[in-house]
């Protein structure tokens, strides 16, 4: 069965960074779109960032949430079938349970998340807290 599992959240200060990690299992990350949403107490599930891999032209491209455009960056190991999400310059808002989500490649465009309703899959999620 498709599993994604997720690791690398912890807790750190204003201004840090983590990289978190997802491991797909199941099926092959270059045939679907990955992404990464995020919840906070008290808020709904939000896009962060996606990858969509172009196969023929051997290209990705990635969107992003504007908050965190220019400090987070997508990015994926096709041979350890892996997506990352490098996060810098973290700030307390950041502050959410993150999850990986996989969807067919045709929900991830250039200027919009998938709706959590079209994902496919689920990571289990890792906590990320930013303390100021």
């Amino acid at each position: 069965q498709v599993q994604l599992v997720e690791a690398g959240g912890g807790s750190v200060q204003a201004g840090g960074s983590l990289r978190l990690s997802c491991a797909a299992f199941g099926y092959a990350i270059t045939s679907t779109c990955m992404g990464w949403f995020r919840q906070a107490p008290g808020k709904e599930r939000e896009g962060v960032a996606t990858i969509r891999p172009e196969v023929y032209a051997g290209i990705t491209f990635e969107y992003y949430d504007d908050s965190v455009k220019g400090r987070f960056t997508i990015s994926q190991d096709n041979l350890k079938n892996t997506v990352y999400l490098q996060m810098n310059s973290l700030k307390p808002e950041d502050t959410a349970m993150y999850y990986c989500a996989q969807t067919d490649r045709r929900f991830c465009t250039l200027d919009s998340f998938p709706r959590p309703s079209e994902v496919h899959y689920w990571g289990q999620g890792t906590q990320v807290t930013v303390s100021p």
